[in-house]
């Protein structure tokens, strides 16, 4: 039997059973209408992989749809620039100073995170300072949960998004962070380098010994999970990070788009002296 044969049998039964089956909640949507719906069958699947109810209750309660988050996640615009252009735009002779005062300021913090994830600093400090400018750019404008929320409601990336939602969610869980701290990135990033919830879960390092993976305020933490982050991409210590060479692909594994991989690369550069 073709495949053509067989659906022409099987699609009067599925429709079939359809008709006869009550609605269930779809699993994205491309408006507010079904968010309510989904939403409830989102926390349905969150219990069912372990995270408590009284984490779910926290981190859920009141979230509602942002049209906001979706305008924004249309309207990514900077990393249609060319290189040159991006560079430019983000790095300047401010930027390279701060990063040296920091690498400075933190020196001793620097010499621990390198001896034991093999990751150098001019790496760390670039990101710290391309992501937040070393933190003076995170505002805590959007609700981390509300925004993921949207994200995995919305169709365009549903899997990826419901994934973090639930790590957001086991952040909470393990508590790491309360609902009310989840606030930063449009798109559900967390702290000074903007780490995603997935990441930080396999990757965030309690590195001040307080017992909390603090990403917004604690800076060995930041500093010693960005390099762990890096480290299990497979950073390979004391090697180069220029275009072709192995670690240049690791800090693809930190941003997709080209042109931030080169700024990561080219700004670590200069601050080494290379």
């Amino acid at each position: 039997m073709t495949h053509k044969t067989a659906a022409f049998f099987v699609a009067p039964l599925a429709l079939l059973l359809a008709a006869a089956a009550p609605a269930h909640a779809a699993t994205c949507g491309n408006g507010p209408g079904g968010f309510g719906s989904w939403l409830a069958s989102f926390k349905k699947q969150a219990a069912a992989q372990g995270i408590s109810a009284s984490s779910i209750s926290a981190g859920l309660a009141g979230v509602s749809y942002d049209p906001r988050i979706i305008r924004l996640d249309r309207n990514q615009k900077s990393f249609k620039l060319s290189f040159e252009q991006f560079y430019a735009r983000r790095v300047g002779t401010a930027l390279i100073g701060r990063a040296r005062a920091r690498l400075k300021t933190h020196r001793a913090t620097f010499d621990r995170v390198e001896k034991q994830f093999g990751v150098p600093r001019e790496i760390v400090v670039a990101i710290w300072g391309l992501e937040t400018n070393f933190g003076a750019d995170t505002s805590g404008k959007f609700s981390i949960l509300r925004s993921l929320a949207t994200l995995a409601y919305d169709c365009r990336r549903s899997p990826f998004f419901t994934g973090q939602l639930l790590d957001a969610l086991r952040i909470i869980d393990n508590a790491h962070m309360s609902p009310d701290e989840l606030r930063g990135g449009w798109a559900g990033e967390i702290g000074q380098t903007q780490f995603l919830p997935t990441p930080y879960v396999k990757y965030a390092v309690d590195f001040d010994g307080d017992g909390k993976k603090d990403l917004i305020h604690s800076v060995p933490d930041i500093l010693a999970s960005t390099a762990n982050f890096l480290k299990g991409h497979g950073w390979q210590a004391g090697q180069p990070w220029h275009p072709g060479t192995a670690n240049y692909a690791v800090i693809k594994d930190w941003n997709r788009a080209e042109v931030y991989q080169r700024t990561i690369s080219v700004m670590a550069s200069k601050l080494a002296g290379h």
